[in-house]
């Protein structure tokens, strides 16, 4: 039965849960012996066995890279309280080879002392101040006792399925070399950001581990992983020790034809039908063969906003693969007339401009989806592609034509970012929802399109948000494991509830489904910038490379940048931005920022002005141009840049009002302004506090108060520290 705060387990005060841990509950305890903070596993009935022999296991451990255990109970655990979170990747090499050389160490200790720990990946690891601890040793075995003390029925598998062995797996006995195999799906996640094998369901998972090989991808560690996935035991590393010692000096290498994926650029289809009105099914016809072979884990597929960047350019083909950075683009024409239409469609080698496939499909309109389908596979032949079964599956809806259309028209709405076409995109998605009430993806749309409409200040987010959550939901109960809309949920979970624990708990779900679709690590890294620097970097640095030609994800790059104190990184970001869109205010407005820090305020008044001439959100570009205006003593200007602001009143006035305090150092009324913000549950003003201009404020008395109303902690560590609950 869950404990209560306040409740009593012998010398132990319960303050709170901190999640489920292993074989039970764990919560956040005072130790009123000591009056130190302890963590409290309670043990779920009939686990008595395996609480004794984890009990034993960390006994048996004293490692700083372990977590340490203090005291037992008839029925809980008191162990050493870490302030962390879970792992979890995408990182940066030198980043995951820190947390890598922990994790050994930590094995090597383990093993030395003649336990496996059995259960080892990335939930059951913590990431704390003082490093990387190490956590559950519930399906802890010791070696060579020829008796596996596991609580399981006779002939099932102990673990997690995604992480185990291939011997585990089938149930074969275990020596170091399988924790070796775990640790290297560990790394593999963390380098990559995936996980080495999926599968529909625990059965698939354990045969992918089994016989099928992970895809490659460059880094100098992927030999250390490689060797650390060999299936057979022999090939990996023999011992922690070796491979501690092999992560002391990870090989150089160079990226070759075994470890590059084949990629693609799908360039929006010509419309050839005589009627400018059709654009918006020519341009789905593409945008959905993106996405069916971005379902493709082997394959690079550059998204739709870089792919389709070159529209009416008549650039050659061999110029834009190498902007793009791929070996293969695919161009094709739709011709609709009435209910039939003809589309053609040819593959195209970067390296020499030829064609390597060809062909023309003449169908009823009602076809559409088969012809996608059609398209698909030939590439995919045509690449040599190797595919397990699960790999490519459609899903299991398929829509009527009428609302398939209407979600088309609804995404070339939304490529026009005015508040105009937010309205006609969002009732265009509406209509297609009243025609097909279980189409999935227009309900993930709707929930995304609403919380970005929310974001831009158009419009209330007391009004969307609610609207928001039910459409996602509504996704959610008919595709559990679809990761756009799991992602929207977590937005809205962070930037509406401040529960940033069920949203990082809810991104990590979206982040596991392979491959990562570049929306959902740039959805990720724009929740990570409310405090999470490095891994906001991380991310965005990853979908960058699947959509170069994204302004808006270069943008929130550059502000990951300057969070993180690379001022100078920041400021190159967002010219490489207005080199792609030169009309983006907001890259102006960050470059503002950027001068700020360096000191440079003539430079800062300069890009502040770009951005207010070219408009864009008011609480972006009139507040920013008010601050530094006035900063530089120029309170006329600083004045007429506010009258686009009004009263305040509005919906996200406050957020432009709050910039404006925060860079002229007003600190008072900054927190005025930020808590109105917030308030109103304006996203925007929670990334903002966490940047630069916000410093004075984060240090002074009246933060507590501020971060108190986001569920944040009062020391400005941003988010990291609320995410202590294990990922699932």
């Amino acid at each position: 039965m869950p404990l209560s705060a306040g409740t009593k387990l012998g010398p132990y005060e319960i303050l709170g849960s901190i999640g489920k841990g292993g074989m039970g509950e764990v919560y956040k305890a005072l130790d009123t012996r000591l009056g130190r903070i302890v963590a409290i596993k309670q043990i779920q009935s009939g686990q008595s066995s395996r609480f004794e022999q984890e009990a034993r296991a960390i006994a048996a451990l004293n490692h700083p890279n372990i977590c340490a255990l203090h005291d037992i109970g008839p029925d809980y655990m008191v162990m050493e309280h870490i302030e962390g979170q879970p792992l979890h990747g995408p990182m940066g090499t030198d980043e995951a080879l820190a947390v890598a050389s922990q994790i050994a160490s930590a094995l090597a200790a383990a093993h030395k002392r003649g336990i496996l720990h059995r259960d080892l990946k990335p939930a059951n690891i913590l990431l704390a101040e003082s490093g990387v601890k190490l956590l559950d040793f519930g399906l802890a075995k010791t070696i060579d006792t020829g008796n596996d003390d596991t609580l399981s029925m006779e002939g099932s598998i102990a673990g997690t399925a995604a992480y185990m062995s291939p011997e585990q797996a089938q149930g074969r006995d275990l020596d170091p070399r399988s924790d070796i195999f775990s640790f290297g799906t560990v790394l593999y996640e963390l380098l990559s950001g995936r996980r080495p094998f999926s599968g529909a369901c625990t059965l698939e998972m354990l045969n992918a581990v089994v016989h099928d090989d992970p895809m490659p991808f460059d880094s100098t560690l992927y030999p250390i992983v490689e060797r650390c996935l060999a299936k057979d035991p022999s090939q990996r590393f023999q011992s922690a020790i070796e491979l501690a010692d092999a992560l002391k000096s990870p090989p150089a290498r160079s990226p070759n034809r075994n470890t590059v994926r084949p990629s693609i650029a799908v360039l929006p289809f010509a419309n050839m039908s005589g009627d400018r009105e059709q654009e918006y099914f020519s341009d789905g016809l593409a945008e959905e063969i993106i996405n069916a072979l971005a379902r493709i884990p082997e394959l690079k597929v550059i998204a739709r906003t870089s792919a389709f960047a070159f529209r009416g350019q008549n650039a050659d083909v061999r110029r834009i693969a190498e902007t793009l950075g791929v070996a293969h683009v695919l161009q094709g024409s739709v011709r609709r007339s009435s209910n039939r239409i003809r589309v053609t469609a040819q593959l195209i080698a970067a390296s020499d401009g030829g064609h390597l496939w060809s062909e023309r499909y003449d169908r009823e309109v009602a076809d559409i989806f088969a012809m996608q389908d059609d398209i698909a596979a030939a590439i995919v032949a045509v690449l040599q592609l190797k595919l397990s079964p699960h790999t490519v599956r459609r899903p299991a809806h398929t829509p009527p034509l009428a609302a398939y259309e209407a979600v088309m028209k609804a995404r070339q709405q939304f490529s026009i970012m005015s508040p105009e076409s937010f309205d006609r995109g969002r009732e265009w998605l509406e209509q297609a929802i009243a025609l097909d009430p279980d189409y999935a993806l227009a309900h993930s749309l709707l929930a995304s399109h609403l919380v970005t409409i929310a974001n831009a200040g158009t419009k209330p987010a007391h009004e969307l948000m609610p609207a928001a959550r039910a459409a996602a939901c509504r996704a959610l109960s008919l595709e559990p494991e679809m990761p756009e809309a799991l992602a929207a949920l977590a937005r809205i979970t962070a930037l509406y509830d401040y529960n940033w624990a069920e949203a990082e708990r809810l991104f990590q779900r979206a982040l596991t489904q392979t491959p990562i679709s570049p929306i959902v690590r740039q959805l990720y890294g724009g929740y990570s910038l409310s405090g999470q620097a490095k891994r906001a970097v991380d991310a965005l640095e990853l979908a960058r490379q699947d959509d170069p030609l994204d302004s808006y994800f270069r943008f929130l790059l550059s502000m990951a940048y300057l969070m993180d104190g690379r001022t100078e990184d920041a400021i190159a970001e967002c010219r490489r931005t207005l080199e792609i869109d030169g009309r983006s205010s907001s890259s102006h407005v960050l470059l503002a920022w950027a001068y700020l820090e360096l000191g440079n305020e003539e430079e800062a008044l300069h890009a502040a002005e770009r951005g207010y001439s070219l408009g864009g959100w008011p609480w972006v570009s009139s507040g920013c141009l008010a601050g530094v205006a006035k900063r530089v003593g120029d309170s006329v200007r600083a004045a007429q840049a506010l009258e686009r602001l009004g009263d305040g009143t509005s919906y996200s006035a406050p957020t432009g009002f709050a910039q404006q305090c925060l860079i002229t150092g007003e600190i008072e009324e900054a927190a005025k302004w930020a808590s109105r913000a917030i308030e109103q549950r304006h996203a925007p003003i929670v990334m903002i506090l966490h940047q630069p201009i916000a410093r004075g404020l984060r240090a002074s008395a009246h933060w507590p108060a501020v971060a108190k109303r986001m569920n944040l902690p009062a020391d400005s560590s941003g988010i990291s520290r609320t995410l202590t609950a294990p990922a699932p």
